[in-house]
């Protein structure tokens, strides 16, 4: 499975699972899209990526904390 932009759920699920010990409320949206971009599973187009989109897989991260 590769995951999108759109995939905001799954990629927080990803991202908690590979940075246990991090506060998403605090994660900076420059060092989240760097993060999205380094899982294995991500493949998308990094130009595609926007506040909204990073604001939405931050929501999802906190909910899955």
């Amino acid at each position: 499975m590769s995951l999108k932009w759109i995939d905001s759920q799954d990629i927080a699920l990803e991202l908690l699972e590979k940075f246990p010990d991090v506060e998403p409320q605090t994660i900076r949206f420059t060092d989240l899209r760097e993060w999205i971009l380094l899982l294995d599973a991500f493949a998308d187009d990094p130009e595609h990526c926007n506040e909204r989109v990073l604001e939405a897989v931050q929501a999802c991260w906190i909910d899955e904390r």
